[in-house]
């Protein structure tokens, strides 16, 4: 596949563009929280484990939208599955436990995005938000409109993509005007997200018939295609494209059903993880509260 898949060209598959965007963002934060740290704030640097969140999330952003993954997720359904699960459930708690505090806290303590961002994050808003989004999105005559216009894809991924950090902001809480709820809460939470998602999932692996046509129907999928294959190189191998199968060693029907497959697989590693140290810091904490066991040794009266 790799070898087929070199004729869309150098661009298409490294989007080289992308890389240096991602490569400014992680320039910014070095130099933002290091060497000129202390024109914003008088914190210690973030820790070494911080910086290593953070960039291992810029680096999955990169694999998921500007690596060979991105022109695959144009071909297969399983491809652009594995993407939106590492794009939108795995970078963004990276990130987030990445950004120092001060940094959240100017964030929030700034007069319209604070408020916004403390208005979406209240629980029950930021749940149906994401979730909702993500659903309506998978939605097929949705899904094929977003594949028709570079400026609307790129819109709607930004939009999921905000939406997720909201998503998981109330969960992880690297602040405590974000911290609104307790450790039973917060399990809840998570599994109120992982029962909101499953729709979606359900629907592409259930569905008895090809669902988009952006991965069946070979104008769609060409339309699709030039959402990240330069218009000159498309025009030329064009003639010599009959559809998604040159390069899919799945059929329609397996690659879908696959697809949703793997989203929820990863959906449900990434909750289970979270809720894994959720319950650990709650029982630590709850362990620090105890109060320790009386002394009962006893003192001989010698007298």
């Amino acid at each position: 596949m790799w070898l087929e898949l070199q004729i869309f060209g150098f661009r298409a598959l490294w989007s080289p563009f992308f890389f240096i965007f991602l490569l400014c963002i992680a320039l910014s934060y070095y130099l933002i929280t290091g060497p000129m740290r202390k024109k914003f704030t008088d914190n210690p640097s973030p820790s070494a484990g911080q910086q290593f969140s953070f960039y291992l999330g810029i680096v999955l952003i990169y694999i998921a939208k500007g690596s060979p993954v991105d022109l695959l997720s144009h071909i297969m359904l399983t491809a652009h599955m594995t993407q939106m699960a590492v794009y939108l459930i795995i970078t963004p708690i990276l990130l987030i436990k990445g950004l120092p505090v001060w940094i959240w806290k100017k964030i929030l303590y700034t007069p319209i995005i604070g408020k916004i961002t403390l208005f979406l994050t209240k629980p029950v808003i930021s749940l149906l938000l994401f979730n909702g989004l993500f659903s309506l999105y998978h939605i097929p005559v949705v899904f094929n409109f977003t594949k028709s216009s570079p400026v609307v894809h790129s819109v709607i991924h930004v939009i999921l993509f905000l939406a997720a950090f909201i998503m998981w902001l109330p969960q992880l809480a690297p602040v405590k005007e974000v911290d609104r709820l307790k450790p039973l809460l917060k399990i809840g939470y998570i599994f109120s997200n992982s029962v909101l998602i499953t729709p979606a999932c359900v629907l592409i692996i259930f569905a008895s018939d090809p669902l988009y046509a952006a991965y069946t129907q070979e104008g769609a999928w060409l339309t699709a295609l030039s959402l990240c294959v330069p218009n000159t190189v498309l025009n030329g191998i064009a003639p010599a494209l009959s559809g998604p199968e040159m390069f899919s060693p799945l059929s329609l029907m397996r690659d879908q059903q696959w697809g949703g497959i793997i989203m929820k697989v990863i959906q449900e590693i990434a909750y289970g993880s979270v809720l894994t140290s959720i319950i650990y810091k709650w029982f630590k904490d709850e362990g620090a509260k105890v109060d320790p066991l009386p002394n009962t040794t006893t003192t001989v009266d010698t007298h």
